[in-house]
């Protein structure tokens, strides 16, 4: 069961946060970070939350269904948006790293261990963390972060789409699909546009 990782931590700590980030990767819109803590020994046995797992290996509409279950089965959550002109100015690492330190000093609570997704982080916080390669689908702190995370961003960028039309953000969520170039190359970037992701499709050289 992916809530094992934690079992064997809570035996000497109890306050064990999952972080993890979504959109990283995007021509356009924000990275959005999320950090979880459940309570102490807890286990989704028989209820919605045994189908957590990493956020990209479920669809929207479950994703959609389990991030209300994470927010109220979490002893403390939180999430942090760091937009595209911050990306733009820091580059796409820094801004995840501030998102991820963003969302965690934004917990009610100091949490007593980080659980990291990924083989990089950089804090400044005085709490110890351990980085977890592919950690979304290993640890459930981590895997419910990603999915608050996703979840968050997806709402973003649909509410994006409203206000800009032409790129198809509700579908794609500002990723680099062959529609979303090719409307930028039509109608040119707009605000919410990372510039400092370069596109040879515009005679832009890396």
């Amino acid at each position: 069961m992916i809530t094992d990782y934690e079992w064997p931590l809570w035996q000497h700590t109890s306050l064990i946060c999952g972080i993890d980030e979504a959109g990283r990767g995007p021509l356009a819109g924000p990275v959005v970070a999320a950090a979880v803590v459940f309570p102490r020994w807890f286990r989704p046995d028989g209820t919605l939350l045994e189908r957590v797992n990493d956020s990209k290996r479920l669809s929207a509409a479950e994703r959609r269904l389990l991030a209300p279950a994470i927010r109220e089965a979490a002893a403390f959550w939180a999430v942090a948006v760091v937009d595209a002109e911050t990306i733009d100015n820091i580059n796409i690492l820094q801004a995840t790293m501030l998102a991820m330190n963003e969302a965690v000093a934004a917990l009610p609570v100091r949490p007593e261990l980080l659980l990291v997704d990924g083989n990089r982080f950089r804090t400044e916080l005085p709490i110890p963390y351990e980085t977890i390669v592919k950690g979304d689908s290993k640890a459930f702190s981590i895997a419910a972060a990603s999915v608050l995370a996703k979840t968050d961003r997806d709402a973003l960028m649909a509410a994006f789409a409203l206000h800009y039309p032409h790129y198809g953000f509700e579908r794609h969520a500002g990723y680099g699909t062959r529609a979303h170039v090719e409307a930028i190359v039509q109608y040119g970037r707009c605000p919410i546009h990372r510039r400092s992701f370069r596109l040879r499709q515009l005679g832009e050289k890396p």
